[in-house]
Order: structure tokens, then sequence, then C-alpha cells
């Protein structure tokens, strides 16, 4: 059964602690955002998935009560920084399956200043749900006193620069090109411009990355309303709907370890398996995509994405970045929001922002960032640990 979003929206993200709001208040923005786009009422939901990862348990109950009490049935998701992308999946398999017509996705976080602690329990990393990845980093590169998921995706990036000859300042492209594109969102994080050069002196986190090249922690919250084509026809939401054509979810295979490379267990082989199932289900093919929003959490994931995606050939895409075939006037325009590393990446919220903004892009909604003639847009959300979710959208002719 053909899926449709026919609502989004999103608050602005922001950095921890300047805000005065709860995680209810933000799920309610976004969430009565969503509804207020489609004209549906909430009492026309019949189940919400909702996502996050640092609130308690039925979080996703006490955020949605703000929007109604019809006790529809409430799923708390929890996948990583995959998780607002879980959210969506879970809501588009229940209206597929004719379980439900309307199912709203919801993800949200309210965060704490300060990198992210790597999934550890308490600093133990014996017990932590991602022990096994970073055995992997450790058993190679040993394990410094840096942010523990900057170690990683920065190990990865060396041996990404080993291996084929990628350079700081290829890295560093993929951070000033997102940048750029978030001074003309709103709803960023962030909103300022970086030249390559300054991208390059500013602090080091984990070599070669610098603080301009890794996401924040951000509070902030998205939604998306996810229908059937009946619900579509009955409510005359034809000009609203963008359909979901494919989607996917895979985690970690035996290749993700095999290798003992950091590019591989931070997730380039599940991303890649995720965009060609995508392919295979839809008959569509990256060339016919024209917006893509990628997880950007460190410069190095975006250009590791481009390969997963087939953009490009393995080794390949530090050229692509800075040949500018991924920005306006290029073959495709990668993360016009401004990603992870500029827009921010509250993480249950993360997911459904980049499906906000490919709704946006798709109705030709996203003013001053909006990419000429979009019909096809891609997202890519991986959580470590793993998963990888990969959804192509479809605006109706």
């Amino acid at each position: 059964m053909k899926t449709y979003i026919v609502g989004v929206g999103m608050t602005k993200f922001e950095k921890p602690e300047t805000r005065d709001w709860s995680y209810g208040d933000m799920a309610k923005e976004a969430g009565g955002a969503a509804l207020a786009d489609a004209g549906v009422p909430y009492e026309r939901v019949q189940q919400v998935a909702a996502g996050y990862c640092f609130q308690p348990s039925t979080a996703g109950q006490r955020a949605v009560y703000g929007l109604g009490l019809t006790g529809v049935p409430v799923y708390n998701v929890s996948n990583n920084c995959a998780t607002g992308s879980t959210a969506l999946m879970m809501a588009r398999q229940f209206v597929a399956g004719g379980a439900s017509d309307c199912v709203l996705a919801l993800g949200f976080e309210k965060m704490t200043r300060g990198a992210l602690g790597g999934g550890a329990n308490g600093g133990d990393f014996a017990s932590s749900p991602v022990a096994r990845h970073y055995g992997v980093m450790a058993a190679r590169h040993g394990f410094a006193a840096t942010p523990p998921t900057a170690q990683i995706f920065g190990n990865a990036a060396r041996e990404h620069m080993e291996r084929y000859g990628t350079t700081e300042a290829q890295l560093a492209a993929v951070a000033a090109k997102n940048h750029r594109h978030s001074a003309r969102n709103p709803r960023a994080q962030f909103q300022d411009v970086y030249t390559v050069e300054e991208i390059l002196a500013a602090k080091t986190v984990h070599a070669p990355l610098t603080r301009l090249q890794c996401s924040p922690t951000s509070d902030g919250a998205a939604a998306a309303l996810v229908v059937s084509e009946r619900f579509v026809d009955a409510h005359g939401l034809g000009e609203r709907a963008v359909e979901i054509v494919a989607q996917a979810m895979t985690t970690d295979t035996e290749e993700s370890f095999a290798s003992g490379s950091c590019i591989d267990v931070v997730g380039r082989p599940m991303s890649r398996e995720a965009a060609l199932q995508v392919y295979e289900t839809s008959g569509l093919g990256i060339d016919d995509v024209d917006v893509v929003e990628l997880h950007d959490c460190f410069s190095i994931n975006e250009l590791l994405t481009y390969e997963a995606l087939g953009m490009c050939e393995e080794g390949a895409s530090g050229k692509l970045v800075e040949s500018g075939a991924t920005t306006y006037g290029g073959r495709w325009v990668v993360n016009p929001s401004g990603g992870l590393i500029s827009k921010g990446h509250p993480l249950g919220a993360t997911g459904l922002a980049q499906a906000a903004e490919l709704v946006w892009q798709l109705r030709g909604e996203a003013d001053d960032r909006q990419v000429a003639g979009a019909s096809v847009g891609l997202a890519h959300n991986i959580g470590l640990g793993g998963a990888a979710v990969v959804t192509l959208l479809r605006r109706q002719a």
C-alpha cells in the first residue's frame, strides 16, 4: 500500500540550555506544526511513533499529551542517532501494512552541553552497546582521551586519507558547504559561514577533525504525518502529499567488523546495503535523485556516505565535494538544511528533520534554500551500534 507524508514540522534547533522549554514543549510545537501543515486534527491520528534517546521511559506519551488525550497507542523508539528515521519507518510500516491510515512520527531531544559519551555506560565501554565497534578502533588506533565518537570517526578519516589520498582540505570543504547552506535556514542552530581555511584553523577535536567539522549537541523536535492513499483521497490532500517511494533499514553485518577498519564500523557497509535495497524496491537510482539530506555527524561521514549511496566510486568522495557536485549548481544538492554539522543534531529529531527538509524541497516550499525543480529526494540517517535508514521521497506529478 502506498504511503505519503502530508504534513511536517520542526522547531528551531537550539544549543542545549539556551531556551527555557521542556521536551514536551518542543514536541508539541513540532507535532502541532506537522498537523497544521496537513490540516489534520490530532483526533484523526490513530497511532504515534515517538523517538528520543535521552529522556525517560514513556516520554513519548508525555510528549504527545500536549497534542491531545485520545488514548491512541504511543510507541517509544530509541535507535541511537537513527531514532527519528526509525520512528518514521515504523509509522510507514503501520500504514503500508494496513493497520492504520494516519500515523504521527515524532522525534525530540533535550540534551546537555558537551560531547556525547559515545554510548558508554558511565564510561564503561566493556558494557557499552558499541563496545565491539570501539574495540575495532582500539585494536588499530588505540584509545585516546578525546571524545569517543569523534575518535572513531576521526580515525575513519585518517584511514580514508591514507588509503585514498583524501586531504584535510577536502574534509573541511564538506563543513564549509554545510555551514554555507545553513545560513539560508532560519531553523538551523548555527547560521555562520566559514571558509575552508577557517575550518582547518579551528580547534582540533580529534585529528584531522576540527570543531567546525563536528555536529553539536542540540535541543529540538521534528515530526511527520504519514497517511495512506485512501486518506489522501478522502481528505483532498493530493497537493500536499509526498510519497515515501521506498525505505530500508539495515544493521551491522560481518562486513562491518571483518576488515578491522573504522570506515566499516562507522557504517559505510550498512549504508550501502540500505541504499541498494531502496534502489531495487523503487526502480530508481541515485541519478534520479535531486536533493539529499544525509548524516554528516562528522565531515568524514558525508564523504563515506557519498560512496555508500553510489554518488562516486570508493575513495573518490573528496574530489566529488571539491568539484562542487554536491552544492547548488552541481549534480545534487546535499544537506541544503545545513546538515547535522550546522543545522544541529538532537538525536531523536534528526531523521525527521531530514524528512521535513525534503518535503519542503519537493513541494517547492524551501524559500532561499530551494533546489530548483526538485522532484526526488533521499534521506540517509545512521546510528552507531548500528542502524542505517535510507528513505526515498517523490512529489507526485
